[in-house]
């Protein structure tokens, strides 16, 4: 497949998918491709009355839902650029985007409107409430006046309904800006990363070669927040572009949600973040695994305990995918190997929003354990080390998928790019017979006394595996190692175990997680979070917040 422009690809799936359900509400609403075409016009109709231009940014703030697709790719088929901005933002955080952005509409969820004030936004001409597409603020009040006008037009102009053949969507161009992604990583700061037309295509002609099984009779369970590069890509515009049919659970994904939901709707595919894998496992496999330790040793019936305990996962991630993909953060190496012994289905891809995201990625009866994958068809990646295989170095990308650069930023632009034009990503690895493993980010990386290399992430994957440590977070202070832990309290309650007991349980395994941890790299103390810790929409912990100051 060699997509020449986005918009015509997405205008001929339409085209071909007319009838088929396009995107649900999960135990709500349905819109098959025409009423989302139908919808999608209309709002064309709208950008044209409000002098709306291609180039011009479009925002988008609210959770998943339904009317948040039609928003998304109305802005996108016109030629405007979406901007998708997470609503678990801080209100002045959205505000500073909407700002930064040059944003002139905004589609926003009810729910956040009152907490923003856009009254000295100038460039914003209108404010629309996503779940009925009604006006919330308009800059001028013919705006306002505009929609039964707006509605006539379409009635007038398509007596007869919309139909396939009337849809005619803006021809975009490989390096023209197409989405303005808002970071929201764990260094502090959002900034605006620049997505071209040609890094959309590169991953739907990824996802086109590694799942080829999905077809216009898939069906998608959206869990990850359509305004991260990763849930929008390989949960939404994907499925938008070979006519699948989307699920989107409108609330908070809890597991118990998530699973539910599977077993409805059967996911021919499951996109999702480590966090929910290694929930199943420590909450339900594991104290099963630690009963059956002999059995699952033994010759005879490992492989039969096995199979007994895949097909009973399997069943209840909704037993119809090919495989579970996990991204946007590293995977437990005890729950990785776990899964792996079991032969589950599944793989872990390595991507970042630069990269619209993906970057290397291999199908599960090919991943090896630790490893992240290989490289994905058209962009390659080098290791900044002397020697690749065994030292690690910082993972370098350059290809079809890496981005523009970061908007009205050109410092920041600059030195996120080698001088000759490879994304630096910040992450530490190596590259064995084509596999890249990661190590952790550079930034994080902590230099031990002696000059060794400690990779927190490392040393967390040990903490994380002790029973009721819901999650850690490894800093320096002051030249030694403090794990900071956020204790499983909701379960130990359940098992009869309060506060005090269950901190000085902890406590007292410190000298049990040395033991398994590098000379080098042995924890000094631990300090206990009664919260758990502020984190990013794909889970990951807010590292800044956390450092100690030295």
């Amino acid at each position: 497949m060699n997509i020449n422009s986005v918009n015509k690809h997405l205008e001929a799936s339409f085209r071909a998918n007319w009838w088929r359900p396009a995107l649900s509400n999960y135990k709500g609403e349905t819109l098959n491709y025409a009423m989302m075409a139908e919808k999608i016009e209309i709002m064309h109709l709208v950008f044209k009355r409000c002098g709306l231009n291609p180039g011009d940014k479009v925002a988008i703030c609210g959770k998943n839902q339904a009317t948040w697709g039609v928003c998304f790719l109305a802005a996108l088929t016109y030629g405007a650029v979406p901007v998708p901005i997470l609503h678990e933002f801080h209100p002045d955080n959205i505000m500073h985007i909407l700002d930064h952005s040059e944003a002139r509409v905004l589609f926003i969820d009810e729910a956040i409107w009152p907490k923003i004030d856009v009254s000295n936004i100038t460039r914003l001409e209108a404010v629309v409430r996503i779940s009925d597409l009604d006006f919330l603020f308009v800059r001028r009040e013919e705006i306002a006046q505009m929609r039964a006008s707006v509605i006539n037009e379409f009635r007038k102009t398509y007596p007869c309904g919309l139909r396939p053949e009337n849809i005619d969507y803006y021809t975009d161009s490989p390096e023209e800006l197409a989405i303005i992604n808002y970071t929201s990583g764990t260094s502090g700061f959002s900034k605006g990363v620049m997505i071209p037309y040609r890094a959309i295509a590169g991953n739907i002609e990824f996802a086109s070669w590694a799942e080829p099984q999905m077809d216009n009779t898939s069906e998608v369970v959206s869990m990850l927040p359509s305004a991260h590069m990763y849930g929008l890509m390989f949960e939404f515009l994907f499925e938008m572009s070979i006519g699948a049919h989307v699920y989107f659970l409108t609330k908070t994904p809890s597991p118990k949600v998530i699973m539910q939901a599977f077993q409805e709707i059967h996911p021919c595919i499951i996109i999702a973040v480590p966090l929910i894998i290694e929930k199943v496992y420590k909450v339900q496999l594991k104290p099963v695994a630690e009963k059956l330790r002999f059995f699952l040793n033994a010759p005879f019936v490992k492989n039969i305990i096995r199979k007994t305990i895949k097909n009973k996962v399997v069943a209840a991630f909704g037993g119809n995918f090919e495989e579970v993909i996990l991204g946007g953060a590293g995977v437990n190496p005890e729950v990785e190997k776990f899964f792996h012994n079991i032969k589950f289905p599944f793989t872990v891809g390595y991507g970042m929003t630069e990269c619209a995201p993906i970057i290397t990625f291999s199908k599960w009866k090919t991943a090896k354990v630790g490893s992240s994958g290989k490289v994905v068809p058209g962009c390659q990646i080098r290791i900044d080390s002397k020697d690749p295989k065994n030292i690690p170095g910082e993972v370098q990308v350059s290809g079809k998928n890496v981005f523009l650069g970061y908007f009205k930023n050109e410092q920041a632009t600059k030195e996120c790019f080698t001088e000759d034009g490879w994304f630096k990503t910040g992450d530490m690895g190596v590259i064995k017979d084509g596999y890249l493993y990661l190590k952790g980010r550079c930034k994080c990386m902590i230099l031990s006394a002696n000059g060794q290399n400690i990779y927190p992430e490392e040393v967390e994957a040990v903490i994380n595996n002790f029973p009721y440590v819901f999650d850690s977070l490894v800093v320096e202070d002051k030249g030694s190692l403090t794990a900071l832990i956020h204790p499983d309290y909701t379960n130990a309650h359940l098992d009869g175990i309060e506060k005090e007991e269950i901190e000085g349980k902890l406590q007292s395994q410190l000298p049990e997680m040395n033991k398994l941890l590098p000379n080098f790299a042995q924890i000094r103390k631990i300090e206990f979070m009664e919260e758990d810790f502020e984190r990013t929409p794909k889970k990951n912990i807010k590292r800044y917040l956390y450092q100690k100051n030295n």
